[in-house]
């Protein structure tokens, strides 16, 4: 049973920086491609970056580009969202998801696990 585990949310002022982690267990990691999507309230879900299974292909939404970093770490099975400048506008419940052998779309219907989010929330 694959299970991913979010960690690192909380409470920080606009402009300041947050790292997530996403643990994943019971599977092989290394095959798949792990994504970072995110919802606010009365909001659907929406994408936020992905890396592939390869680690060398990153992709972002146009709203975080060049402010957050994804990466991962087969080593730990575990994959990050480096987020910096944070707005308001960032505030949402955050999941990461892994997508078998694929290489990271931005369809959230396309992954096949899901972790149970973390809080994120910016203040102004």
């Amino acid at each position: 049973q694959v299970q991913l585990v979010e960690s690192g949310g909380g409470l920080v002022q606009a402009g300041g920086s947050l790292r997530l982690s996403c643990a994943v267990s019971g599977g092989t990691f290394s095959r798949y491609a792990m994504g970072w999507f995110r919802q606010a309230p009365g909001k659907e879900r929406e994408f936020v970056a992905s890396i592939s299974w390869t680690g060398d292909k990153t992709y972002y939404a146009d709203s975080v580009k060049g402010r957050f970093a994804i990466s991962r770490d087969n080593a730990k099975s575990t994959v990050y969202l480096h987020m910096n400048s944070l707005k308001p506008e960032d505030t949402a419940v955050y999941y990461c998801a892994a997508e078998v052998g694929g290489w990271g779309t931005r369809a959230y219907a396309d992954y096949d696990y899901w972790g149970q989010g973390t809080q994120v929330t910016v203040s102004s």
